[in-house]
């Protein structure tokens, strides 16, 4: 079916273009009757017209839109909240949220240049030639890391940091041997080779051995072998940092597959606070993380971006925090 043009609109009420264009604007100083300004719009109801992005952003010098640069991970219940505060809060000013998954082979280039966002939000890191190109085509450019990074106009979520909490947690309840559960999907090596980092690194400051590293994939006999590994050797391991929650979850059915009590014989702990973890037997510990803050700080840049008026906001100071239940 043919899309509905303003030239469709004039036709049926037998005005100009122009009128239409001045009418579906609201355009000031110029005299139209209300009898033809009534027509016009009634019309354009009638025959469904809904102007163009690009038409919209000729005219305004400013699309709405904001695309979202999502980079090739797993879209699970943290990345699906993020998402969905980011684009509650920018409808809320406005603004229309695009979001762009990395996956595809698709150059970045292509994709803004046919959507004319009037900003780009990175959800990682963006390439010096992409972020270069865009501010030199007009559109302005708000990113964030997983590591700490030394340009001020980017958001930090350093993921290392989750990893020491969560050994000063198990440390701090005496627990010597920890091991750490690693997610299977090769997807989330950028979140999770940046915690285990924060866990060795933790491990050292305490004098504590290094964690024994086990992939645990989401199935009891994955979780069973991870186990088993962790519980050989010298110093079975008494504690297990797990990548994020769901890891988590299918270690602690791996460890009462075989037997072992939690806390008692190893206690566990994760990341995310999904609301299955709460549900968990026992009810799992975790590190929470302010997601909502996050996509607040994110919509916040973007605004003070297309506006030299709006103040850049304040960095959030509780980004993360351990929820202690009964698995430690």
């Amino acid at each position: 079916m043919a899309r509905v043009t303003s030239a469709d609109v004039a036709r049926e009420s037998g005005v100009s273009r122009t009128t239409v264009s001045y009418v579906l604007n609201a355009k000031h100083g110029v005299t139209i009757t209300e009898a033809t300004r009534l027509r016009v719009l009634s019309t354009a109801e009638r025959l469904g017209y809904t102007p163009s992005a690009a038409a919209r952003t000729l005219r305004s010098g400013r699309s709405d839109l904001v695309l979202c640069v999502l980079p090739n991970w797993t879209v699970g219940p943290v990345i699906d909240a993020l998402i969905d505060h980011l684009t509650t809060e920018l409808a809320d000013h406005g603004l229309s949220m695009l979001v762009y998954n990395g996956r595809s082979n698709r150059p970045l280039a292509e994709l803004w240049r046919a959507v004319t966002p009037c900003a780009v939000l990175g959800l990682g890191a963006f390439t010096e030639a992409d972020a270069q190109a865009m501010r030199r085509a007009g559109i302005q450019v708000v990113g964030s890391a997983l590591d700490e990074d030394p340009h001020p106009e980017i958001f930090v979520v350093p993921q290392a940091n989750i990893g020491g909490l969560q050994v000063e947690h198990l440390a701090e309840r005496g627990h010597r041997a920890i091991a750490y559960a690693a997610p299977a999907d090769d997807r989330l090596a950028a979140f999770a080779d940046r915690r285990l980092r924060g866990v060795v690194a933790e491990c050292e400051r305490r004098g504590l051995p290094a964690p024994v590293v086990e992939r645990v994939d989401l199935d009891v006999a994955s979780a069973v072998a991870a186990v088993r590994g962790w519980r050989s050797g010298d110093e079975p391991a008494t504690a297990v940092a797990a990548y994020n929650d769901e890891v988590a979850l299918a270690v602690l059915s791996g460890l009462r597959a075989e037997g072992l009590r939690v806390p008692e014989d190893v206690a566990v702990i994760g990341v995310d606070d999904i609301p299955t973890a709460r549900l968990a037997a026992p009810a799992l510990t975790t590190v929470w993380q302010a997601i909502d803050a996050q996509a607040s700080y994110l919509v916040a840049s973007v605004l003070a971006a297309l506006d030299e008026n709006v103040e850049p906001p304040q960095r959030p100071d509780d980004v993360f925090h351990v929820i202690e239940r009964d698995s430690t």
